[in-house]
């Protein structure tokens, strides 16, 4: 059986079912998946067949059976035998998992001999990929293998009728992991319990922590208190950057943010990714007295386990720090996912900011020596313990759409190394190495792809360590021996680099066709389909800096039949961090030289070198929807200088928050030809911005009409194009279609017109998606395309 069948309690199950049904043989892991040989009368081997499917454990992901009639042996027992190592590794790897509600009823029961111990599992919950080293599945091969089991956890792993029957990370207070409070400079303040307690103590008191978890550390604050937090960012040097805000359970989530039945079920899954959803309005009704806030405490289940824990409790606070995500509609809020988080928690009983542990823009610490390097210096104290991360792996984030559903933002824990079906079987074994920001890494082999966890962006050499470490570690997990490297097309990225510089055969990707691509994918789809890749920018085929195409696309090739209107991009990467330059360069095509110049006088003293930029016919262009957001923010007025990738378009969409859909009238694109393709020309829409701006209109109705109109003049020329072309299906994929507002406009258009369309749900639409794209594609591509060896 292979999948997702180790780690997950697979064995354990089928030895269950086979005892149950009186059957006699074996089971056991190797490196493909469960190998069961199993024997007894044909119809009750019929009915294992049929419940191994059906009543497969909750982790488990079942792709493939492959069964063979073979002649009886005569066994008379069914067994657990050991594990099977093979040539060539394949079976899935599982996600790390939420705490289950067992091993939480037994963190709250003083009579169980795992009261309070802050690494509690089972085979149901816990650690896996980021503390596996190698497969098969088994102790010695994770960094559990420092612990051996004292005779009552060896006990519970030994007995078939134990839930912790070959739970691999498996530990007591007696045999485990356990906890150390440490100074900045990383001596010994406290351990066990009482490094619990003076953890608790530090936040209480306005401290900032740094806190270990299952891929790597947080820093934590008490997130209803201005002071923690505005420390929190002055030491984390993040001036305006959301902050993750981690509650107690699902109550406390609601009453900060209006949550779609979606958005609850992801929020509460085992997967426990970060859910960005709206924020409430404060409530206008009184204060609430003292009293009524302890019994809110003492109603909340992980508080209530905490008091009969013995910890204090403080009141659930009724509002956030203002500088948790400073003037966004928006929150990014977690469910505790590890016995840690609920005790710790528990004690504070307040919700926390738990960021990530790095300074801005760094990856995040792992490493327990890096950790108190780096983070030392931020905190006030850290909590850790000795139980090593092998894989440092970020918090996932999914988004809350407007239309129903959550759309996946960041994928990396509890989702990554999960495989995705290809929807063909690939021709050769694949590593794609992706993009340069949001970077990820991904396998292809036989039916299916495998994609790293979240990276970071290669320029930080850390992240760049990690990125080789992704690659080693992530074909071996899955077995693969890359016959070619899939990479993009921009000679820059480390990624493009560390390709063209291995010994391998390789395939350039376009960055816009992978992004269509990774969206065929999910959605098991070969196309062709009339794609819309909106994004930052990507090197186009033709060696100019895309980012608003519409390609008719399939998992093999493309054709780029239409796209946006493309502006100087003056000052190169300095354009993406300072959007008033794009908004001199869209009021200038738009307007003309003495608007661009007026504007450009309101903002920044080197306005006249951008504008000569502007007019110089040696500055690279761009067709970037996401520089026009940029553009568009800046000329309203929202962060002509942005202190975080995307901050100018995420404050736009913020914007509109309240503004009803509308049809976007007076705020259209127009279209046009350039010979050899349609082109999307916002030129018009930017006009009615800047004159609506001069007007004295307020930004949320301009922001407003921005995407709408946008929206539906991108829909309108989707649906001609496809019409044009044959086709019944767009793909909208690029990290601007993170955009809730704009998705919403252009998806409802589309289907009004009687297109199927395809959105991003379990993969991000951003680059973070890209390396599924370039995998499949390089999977399924005739041998002529591939590159030969250097």
């Amino acid at each position: 059986m292979r999948g997702t069948v180790q780690g997950v309690g697979f064995r354990p199950f089928v030895y269950r079912v086979a005892i149950e049904l009186g059957l006699a043989g074996q089971v056991s892991n190797d490196s493909e998946g469960v190998l069961v040989e199993v024997e007894g009368p044909v119809e009750a081997l019929a009915t294992f067949g049929r419940r191994l499917l059906d009543e497969a454990p909750p982790l488990a992901r079942i792709h493939e059976v492959d069964a063979q009639v073979v002649p009886p042996i005569g066994d008379a027992t069914f067994r657990i035998v050991q594990s099977r190592a093979g040539a060539a590794p394949a079976s899935a790897v599982s996600v790390d998992v939420a705490t289950c509600e067992d091993c939480l009823a037994e963190l709250s029961d003083p009579a169980d001999r795992r009261f309070g111990y802050p690494f509690t599992n089972c085979t149901n919950c816990g650690p896996r990929y980021t503390i596996i080293r190698s497969i098969p599945y088994d102790r010695p091969a994770t960094t559990m293998a420092g612990f051996p089991m004292c005779d009552a956890c060896a006990a519970e792993y030994h007995n078939p009728a134990d839930r912790r029957f070959h739970a691999q990370p498996n530990a007591c207070p007696a045999c485990g992991p356990h906890l150390a409070l440490l100074a900045p400079d990383g001596t010994t303040r406290a351990e066990r319990g009482e490094a619990l307690e003076g953890a608790a103590r530090c936040l209480l008191a306005r401290g900032v922590l740094a806190v270990k978890g299952l891929g790597g550390y947080h820093l934590a604050v008490l997130a209803d208190d201005d002071g923690a937090v505005g420390e929190l960012r002055r030491r984390k040097h993040r001036d305006d950057k959301p902050f993750a805000v981690m509650v107690a359970d699902l109550a406390a989530a609601r009453a900060l943010c209006a949550l779609s039945p979606e958005a609850e079920a992801a929020l509460a899954s085992p997967r426990r990714p970060i859910v960005l959803a709206p924020r409430r309005q404060p409530n206008p009704s009184p204060t609430p007295t003292p009293d009524v806030l302890v019994a809110a405490a003492v109603d909340n289940p992980t508080t209530s386990a905490a008091r009969r824990a013995g910890a204090d409790v403080a009141p659930v606070p009724a509002e956030l720090a203002d500088g948790v995500a400073p003037g966004l509609p928006e929150l990014g809020l977690m469910l505790p996912y590890t016995p840690l988080h609920h005790l710790l928690l528990a004690r504070v009983g307040r919700p926390l900011v738990m960021t990530s542990g790095n300074a801005s823009d760094e990856p995040i610490a792992h490493d327990d020596h890096d950790a108190v390097a780096r983070l030392g210096p931020m905190v006030d104290a850290l909590l850790v313990h000795d139980r090593p991360i092998h894989i440092r792996c970020d918090d996932s984030v999914v988004r809350s759409r407007a239309g129903g559903g959550v759309q996946m933002v960041r994928r990396s824990r509890g989702y990554a190394p999960e495989p995705l079906a290809l929807p063909e079987p690939a021709r050769r074994q694949v590593l794609a190495v992706g993009a340069e920001l949001k970077s990820t890494v991904a396998v292809a082999k036989d039916g299916a792809v495998v994609a790293s966890h979240h990276l970071g962006d290669l320029e930080h050499l850390a992240a760049y360590r990690s990125f080789l470490q992704a690659v080693d570690h992530l074909c071996h997990l899955a077995g693969v021996e890359p016959e070619v490297v899939a990479h993009d097309l921009h000679p820059e990225y480390l990624s493009t680099t560390y390709a063209l510089e291995t010994e391998l055969p390789t395939l350039g990707v376009q960055h816009h066709h992978a992004h269509v691509a990774s969206c065929l994918v999910e959605h098991g789809d070969t196309g062709p389909v009339l794609g819309l890749a909106f994004d930052g920018l990507g090197l186009g085929a033709c060696g100019r800096l895309w980012g608003g195409e519409l390609l008719v696309a399939d998992l093999r090739g493309f054709r780029r039949v239409g796209h946006l209107r493309p502006v100087p991009l003056p000052g190169g990467d300095r354009a993406n961090r300072e959007p008033w330059r794009m908004a001199m360069a869209w009021t200038e095509a738009a307007l003309g030289r003495a608007a661009a110049a007026r504007y450009g006088r309101e903002v920044d003293g080197r306005w006249e070198a951008v504008l000569g930029l502007i007019e110089h016919p040696g500055t690279a262009t761009t067709t970037s929807v996401g520089r026009l957001f940029d553009a568009v923010a800046a000329l309203v007025g929202l962060h002509p200088r942005m202190t975080y990738e995307g901050q100018a378009p995420i404050a736009l969409e913020a914007a509109t928050a309240g503004v009803p859909l509308g049809d976007g009238a007076g705020y259209e694109a127009a279209i046009d030809s350039d010979g050899e393709a349609v082109v999307l020309d916002p030129a018009p829409l930017v006009a009615r911005v800047v004159a609506e701006r001069e007007r004295g209109t307020p930004v949320a109705v301009i922001a407003a009409g921005f995407h709408d109109g946008l929206g539906r003049s991108a829909a309108r020329l989707a649906v001609e194009l496809a019409r044009r072309h044959g086709l019944d299906t767009v793909a909208l994929s690029g990290g601007v279609f993170q955009n809730a507002r704009l998705s919403a406009v252009v998806e409802q258009a589309c289907r009004d017109a009687g297109l199927r369309v395809l959105v991003h749900h379990d993969l991000p639409p951003n680059d973070g998606g890209i390396s599924v794209g370039q995998a499949a594609v390089a999977a399924l591509a005739p041998a002529t395309a591939v590159g030969p060896r250097p």
